[in-house]
C-alpha cells in the first residue's frame, strides 16, 4: 500500500523548510511505497503533501503523486483502490474529460472537478484514504472509505 503524509503549517509559509519537512515525512514511509516518491508544496500557505508509491494500476509516471487536477485547483495524495474507477472514467470521458494516464487517482481528481467534492465521494466504491487540498478555497479534506 502507498504511504501518504502531510503538514499544514502557516509558520513555515514561504520557507524551504516546508519542502524539507514534507520530504522527511515521506521518507519515513519508504516501506509503504518503494516504487516512487513525491512531494508537493504550496509555500504561500504552508501546505505540504508527501507520497510514497507502490505502483499497481498505472505503472507509468502519469500515476505519480501527489497529483494535481487538470485545472490545478486540487492536489491529491491517495492510498487505496477505487473498484469502480473504470466505470467512472467512462462516464467522465463521455462528459468530455480527457486523461493523461490510467490511474484511479486521476479519476478521483476529474470526478471532484466534474461533480463536486461530495458527489464525487458518493460515487467512489473501494477502500481508500486520501488528503485532498483545494487550492482555491484553501481547504484540506481528509477522507477515508465508508
Amino acid at each position: 500500500m502507498c504511504g501518504i503524509a502531510g503538514l499544514w503549517d502557516p509558520d513555515t509559509a514561504g520557507r524551504e523548510e516546508l519542502r524539507e519537512r514534507a520530504e522527511a515525512m515521506g521518507s519515513t514511509l519508504v516501506h509503504r511505497g518503494p516504487d516512487d516518491c513525491g512531494v508537493w508544496v504550496d509555500a504561500v500557505v504552508g501546505m505540504g503533501l508527501a507520497h510514497r508509491r507502490l505502483s499497481i494500476i498505472d505503472l507509468s509516471s502519469a500515476g505519480a503523486q501527489p497529483m494535481s487536477s487538470a485545472s490545478g485547483r486540487w492536489v491529491l495524495s491517495y492510498n487505496g483502490e477505487v473498484y469502480n474507477f473504470l466505470e467512472l472514467r467512462t462516464r467522465l470521458q463521455a462528459g468530455g474529460r480527457s486523461f493523461r494516464g490510467g490511474s484511479d487517482t486521476e479519476v478521483i481528481l476529474h470526478a471532484v472537478e466534474e461533480w463536486g467534492f461530495n458527489a464525487a465521494l458518493r460515487n467512489l466504491e473501494g477502500m481508500f484514504a486520501f488528503a485532498l487540498w483545494d487550492r482555491r478555497e484553501r481547504r484540506l479534506h481528509l477522507v477515508r472509505d465508508r
